[in-house]
């Protein structure tokens, strides 16, 4: 049986790759990341994860329960264009104590809406993405009131 971890392995050889760049985001959305190296990239990581401070990441976790866990999705591996020698990879966000997938991971509230969505006939598929909206004014007056 192939571990989760060998297609991760064999990517990174491939293209000469010597980091693997974990990434998620944080409750607005923005990408945080934690970057391996390619000694570091085992079937562990992929079962267990790896740890990092939930309260340095915004929306997340007080400073009394900051430990959390990244557990890398092998099937979200792909060369990072963009970084040179990296492989990267999208991670589910899980509570160290219970295992349990995070509340706050927004990739865990997008897979719960998707189930919901499929589960309740309303439809198979869903498409996710930010919308970016702002307004541009010629002028504009206002006024804090009396």
């Amino acid at each position: 049986m192939a571990n989760e971890s060998d297609p991760v392995i064999e990517l990174m050889k491939e293209n000469g790759c010597d980091i693997l760049d974990i990434k998620f985001t944080d409750l607005p959305g923005t990408w945080q990341h934690v970057a391996v190296p390619k000694s570091e990239v085992t079937d562990d990581l992929f079962t267990k994860g790896t740890g990092f401070d939930g309260s340095s990441i915004r929306g997340f976790q007080s400073i009394e329960e900051s430990d959390m866990l990244l557990v890398p999705d092998a099937n979200t591996i792909a060369v990072d264009p963009f970084q040179d020698g990296t492989v990267t990879v999208i991670a589910d966000i899980r509570d160290p104590k219970t295992g349990k997938d995070y509340s706050r991971d927004p990739r865990n509230i997008a897979k719960k809406a998707a189930a919901h969505l499929k589960s309740s006939g309303v439809g198979d598929i869903s498409y996710w993405g930010p919308e970016v909206e702002f307004f541009i004014f010629d002028s504009i007056k206002f006024s804090y009131g009396a």
